[in-house]
């Protein structure tokens, strides 16, 4: 214990250097600056950065192990992006929870991003845990945090000792009114064609995003090509900033097999076992080959090399296996342009589309491609479906998400035992690039009211899941009778390069998962005949330029192509009907000042209507837009005739069946309209003379009537006359003994005097008995 109190930990706190002062770096970057400060936050981890554009800030920090993760095989990177809803000056809606929870599906995405750009820049068999975590501590509203979070969490690491081979910079691109546009604010991107984002250097790509409103291909290589300058400045920056206050590099843990043991697998491996166990065109009897092989040959390494000191043989001879078939097909592919089920490199699997697999579904598509299978379903429902997302970027009163798309991959998609458990970031990812795809070609809310959930579940993989559920989703929709605009498809693209010249490169087109597997590129594009909805990239080396991506572009177009056609042969268009299990939704506008008198005083009304009208769901747009959605028709057509009733003005010669509501002395009450009420008088009760207005008409009973005025002050005057029957002699004979007509008059009581009695101009009650 030192003399403040504290206790001293040795070898903590003497590894930790606290005097480092904060150090600021700005860049500008299309018109904006973008300001670094590292050195005031965070000064415990590794390496710690925060970023700045106007009001919006983020905090990267890095964190290294200093021991391997022992027993795995991957590099255990750990990526999470933090959303505090104190950065958007909010606070959690429920009423029980206010702390944030677990991550929203948007910030998942975003961590990914970070991930599929960072990940391929640390040295190859680092074993060393590696946590970078992005938290956004403010948001002005204008400038999204994401872009700032690539370039924070890249400059931590730089200027970090943890090893990794940047730099790399993230920067977002637009297309508002045909032109280019850097980091978009969010009002430019509500006006922009694209949503794309680029992560790599001047040169190079590391990682690309994007939805569309159906551009071209050369526009998306433009948009590459437009970013790259922005992109060497955001890492000239990062290169100034890790001379200025990185610290020295620390060695990592890396951990590869034993040379013994690769060069003994590479002599035991012939080309002929190779060709044997791995180019065959069935996926379950090439992963049987494989195993076989592999088992084989550890033993064969084992029996020849014995027991080598610090060295598990097994598990090496295993990964220098993997390795040596891994270099093998890209030789393959590059040399011969050979491909291991036997196609051609622009050649994509056998198709297969099916629509209407599922009886009660409201739509349902099964596609196939090759050993990949995806079954689609659809369920429409009302506005009240819709999901409300209250994240930090949200408004306040939170975002109507009416399309939506869950992607679900079991084990036994791969033959695996697998525990259900809630959907991980990859099937989120998955489901969101498939969601973005298919979105923009979807009806406006104002033709097709209905909110949208689409589920795929991967019946069987082999690469391009998400590609398949795409189309699967499409199908499915047009099933339903959804009127989408276009037909979207997807294809998976992959490449391989080599690594020393990575001039020489060959785009394979639909890949096999042992091809994304073995290959350098995953890269995903969808669209109609006529554009590109959405893409996703993602690379494992250095290398991918511009020029290449243009050529895979170029590849996937026919491809795309052949696809929509193979699901055009199945459906060529929406169906013209919804589904008979699918509710039928009732949409029309009523001003917006009349919303209260559906809702009625505390909900009575409309929970009225419900009430009514069994299996109807209501739901009212501030806008005035109704829309009433049930299975039953009648039900429907009831609680839409009860709101336009309740909404309409009533005007003078119309003629309604109306509800005897009360009965006043000098007439009776009628509603006519729900809420709506008018005044029949007892003059206009009857074709003669009536002495009691309860003698016509009684509290509950129906009447015709006509309305005859409605006056200053907005209230109603009926008339029943012109549908009352004709009078009976009786009836004519008691008016003859009174008054012969209402003319306005003092009433006199039956001693003469002045009656004292209703008023109003009626008469008084005649009592003939007296």
């Amino acid at each position: 214990m030192d003399d403040s109190g504290l206790v001293h930990l040795p070898g903590f706190w003497d590894k930790k250097d606290f005097s480092m002062e904060a150090q600021k770096i700005s860049c500008k970057v299309g018109g904006s600056d973008l300001g670094f400060e590292a050195g005031k936050l965070a000064r415990q981890a590794d390496g710690a950065v925060v970023a700045r554009l106007g009001d919006t800030v983020v905090l990267a920090t890095a964190v290294m192990s200093d021991r391997a993760r022992e027993g795995i095989s991957f590099f255990p990177l750990l990526v999470d992006y933090e959303e505090r809803l104190y950065a958007a000056g909010k606070i959690k809606g429920s009423r029980w929870v206010k702390r944030e929870g677990r991550a929203t599906d948007d910030a998942i995405l975003k961590g990914r991003v970070i991930d599929r750009t960072l990940r391929p820049l640390f040295p190859y068999g680092m074993r060393n845990d590696v946590q970078v975590i992005a938290t956004v501590l403010s948001v002005d509203g204008i400038n999204e945090p994401d872009m700032l979070a690539v370039n924070a969490a890249a400059m931590a690491l730089a200027i970090s000792k943890i090893p990794f081979g940047g730099p790399v910079a993230a920067v977002r691109v637009g297309k508002v009114n045909g032109e280019y546009v850097v980091n978009p604010t969010y009002e430019q991107q509500d006006n922009s064609v694209m949503d794309l984002v680029v992560c790599g250097t001047a040169d190079h790509i590391m990682m690309v995003e994007m939805g569309a409103q159906l551009v071209t291909e050369e526009e998306i290589v433009e948009g590459i090509k437009f970013a790259q300058p922005f992109l060497g400045q955001l890492c000239e920056a990062q290169g100034k900033f890790r001379e200025q206050v990185g610290k020295e590099k620390a060695e990592p843990i890396i951990v590869l097999p034993h040379q013994t043991v690769i060069d003994k697998v590479k002599e035991l491996l012939s080309d002929d076992k190779i060709e044997a166990a791995v180019y065959v065109k069935s996926k379950e009897e090439r992963e049987a080959n494989i195993k076989r092989l592999t088992e084989e040959t550890v033993e064969a390494v084992k029996s020849a090399l014995g027991e080598i000191e610090g060295v598990s043989v097994e598990k090496d001879a295993a990964e220098a296996i993997d390795k040596v078939l891994k270099k093998y097909q890209q030789k393959q592919i590059l040399e011969h342009e050979r491909r291991v089920d036997g196609r051609k490199l622009t050649e994509t699997r056998p198709i297969t589309c099916e629509v209407g697999v599922l009886p009660r579904t409201h739509g349902s598509a099964l596609f196939t491609r090759g050993e990949t299978q995806a079954l689609t379903t659809v369920t429409l429902g009302s506005k009240g479906d819709e999901q409300t997302l209250d994240g930090m970027e949200d408004p306040v009163e939170g975002r109507a998400k009416r399309y939506i798309h869950h992607y679900n991959m079991p084990g036994y998609s791969v033959g695996e035992v697998a525990p259900i458990r809630g959907p991980g970031r990859r099937e989120i990812g998955h489901g969101a690039l498939a969601e973005r795809a298919v979105e923009v070609v979807l009806p406006p809310q104002e033709e097709f009211p209905y909110t949208m959930r689409l589920v795929s579940e991967i019946m069987s993989s082999n690469g391009s899941t998400s590609m398949a559920s795409t189309c699967g989703s499409t199908l499915a929709l047009m099933d339903a009778g959804v009127p989408v605009k276009e037909v979207i498809g997807g294809c998976a693209m992959g490449l391989v390069l080599d690594e020393e010249d990575p001039s020489k490169f060959k785009v394979l087109t639909d890949i096999a998962g042992i091809e994304d597997f073995n290959g350098h590129m995953d890269f995903k594009v969808t669209g109609s005949e006529t554009g590109v909805t959405a893409l996703q990239l993602d690379i494992k080396v250095k290398g991918l330029t511009a020029e290449i991506l243009a050529k895979a572009l170029e590849q996937a177009k026919p491809a795309r192509t052949h696809i929509l056609s193979k699901m055009k042969e199945a459906l060529a268009a929406p169906r013209p009907e919804l589904s008979p299990y699918a509710p039928r939704i009732t949409s029309f506008t009523i001003k917006p000042d009349k919303i209260r008198e559906v809702i009625g005083s505390g909900g009575k009304t409309i929970n009225e209507i419900i009430a009514n009208c069994p299996g109807v769901k209501i739901d009212i747009e501030d806008s005035g837009l109704v829309m009433v959605t049930s299975t039953d028709a009648e039900s429907a057509k009831k609680a839409t005739e009860w709101i336009q009733n309740i909404v309409k003005e009533v005007q003078a010669g119309e003629i309604y069946e109306g509800k005897v509501t009360r009965l006043m002395d000098f007439g009776a009450f009628v509603e006519v309209l729900p809420g709506k009420e008018g005044l029949v008088h007892i003059s206009q009760l009857a074709n003669y003379r009536v002495g009691r207005v309860e003698d016509v008409v009684k509290v509950g009973d129906t009447l015709k009537v006509q309305v005859t005025e409605i006056d200053d002050q907005g209230r109603i005057n009926l008339t029943h006359k012109p549908f009352a029957a004709a009078p009976s002699a009786e009836q004519m004979a008691s008016a003859d003994r009174g008054y012969d007509d209402y003319r306005p008059r003092k009433p006199f009581n039956h001693n003469g005097n002045h009656h004292n009695g209703h008023g109003n101009g009626r008469p008084p009650r005649r009592n003939f008995d007296r």
